[in-house]
């Protein structure tokens, strides 16, 4: 295990994740779009991109608008309504995105999200799962058992 302070930790964590998502959804892009990765990689890219701005922007709101509330423990409420929030904001971005690039209407745009979005929620999933077990947050790791 590798332990990181909370910065480079979250640094290394979009770094990653990011690389891997732009392959994987070029994969999935060429796939739902009939086209190769040449015009796909772009997309991702962007794609990419928006979700790391909107990421930032939207958390940074989020947490401003928890503290002007003063929400003290983020319940699965909250946690519902930050996931749709995010994933709204994502999908306004995107779906101009792919209507322009391929030039598709918003039904076709709008399935191709859907089926991003899928994909995300599974590998978002087993990345962090992977990402906790290789690099530890400080003072989270077990310690050694006495020999």
């Amino acid at each position: 295990m590798i332990t990181l302070s909370p910065l480079k930790r979250r640094i290394v964590y979009v770094v990653i994740f990011e690389i891997i998502a732009i392959i994987s959804s070029t994969y999935v892009l060429m796939k739902l779009s009939d086209s190769d990765a040449a015009e796909s990689l772009p997309v991702a890219v962007m794609v990419s991109l928006a979700a790391v701005i909107w990421n930032f922007i939207y958390n940074t709101a989020f947490e401003a608008w928890e503290q002007r509330r003063q929400v003290a423990k983020r319940t699965l409420l909250i946690r519902s309504i930050h996931a749709l929030g995010f994933e709204g904001g994502l999908v306004l971005v995107c779906l101009p995105i792919y209507m322009i690039w391929y030039d598709v209407g918003l039904l076709e745009a709008f399935m191709m999200e859907v089926a991003l979005l899928l994909f995300f929620l599974v590998y978002t999933f087993i990345f962090t799962l992977i990402f906790d077990k290789i690099f530890t947050l400080p003072n989270h790791h077990k310690p050694a058992p006495a020999s």
